[in-house]
């Protein structure tokens, strides 16, 4: 099953609507949805290495417009939405104290956040919810976001031919490897937030 998806993923790649889909997993990603779009910015780079830097790109800009969407939801509507969106991930009790880290370390909180494997969503709800100055949330997002994907960008460009190796060889373990970084990133921001 596996590689029928991983396999698909890379035939998808080659298509003119992948942009488009790396562009809306990335969106929602920083707003609503819990899959981070590393799984389809890694497969369509190793695809496509010639994209790595556009790929990047699509997917800071989304994720930064996107970011901006979680940022209403927490300014806006907190407490239908957004309170929901917090509590479905079982971050609820800890929504105080992290307003409370953004009197003292907000720039730090969204630096840092937002190139892990946390859910970036939980930034983004949380600085609207704590009315962190609006230009430096946007600001912050395009140094993090940007740090992260094209980083990311990066690094498959330069190992590209080794990491495709690498994961069609071992495909299962990558799989599980990935899972387990981000169910790391909401056990992290559970217990460490």
């Amino acid at each position: 099953m596996l590689r029928k998806l991983y396999d698909w993923v890379i035939a998808y790649s080659a298509k003119p609507s992948a942009p488009w889909a790396l562009a809306l997993v990335s969106f929602a990603e920083s707003s609503v949805f819990p899959i981070p779009p590393d799984v389809l910015q890694v497969p369509m780079t190793l695809a496509r290495p010639e994209r790595a830097w556009r790929y990047a790109l699509i997917a800071t800009i989304a994720s930064v417009l996107g970011g901006l969407v979680g940022y209403a939801i927490g300014a806006l509507l907190y407490e239908s939405v957004g309170k929901f969106l917090i509590d479905l991930y079982g971050y609820g009790q800890k929504a105080d104290a992290f307003r409370e880290a953004y009197d003292h370390y907000g720039h730090w909180v969204i630096l840092l956040k937002g190139i892990t494997p946390i859910p970036y969503k939980l930034v983004t709800i949380t600085s609207g919810f704590a009315h962190y100055n609006i230009w430096w949330f946007l600001a912050l997002s395009i140094i993090t976001r940007g740090a992260r994907f094209f980083l990311l960008a990066g690094l498959l460009h330069y190992f590209g031919p080794m990491a495709r190796e690498f994961i069609e060889k071992r495909l299962g373990l990558v799989t599980f490897g990935l899972a387990a970084v981000v169910v790391l990133g909401f056990v992290v921001a559970l217990y460490v937030m």
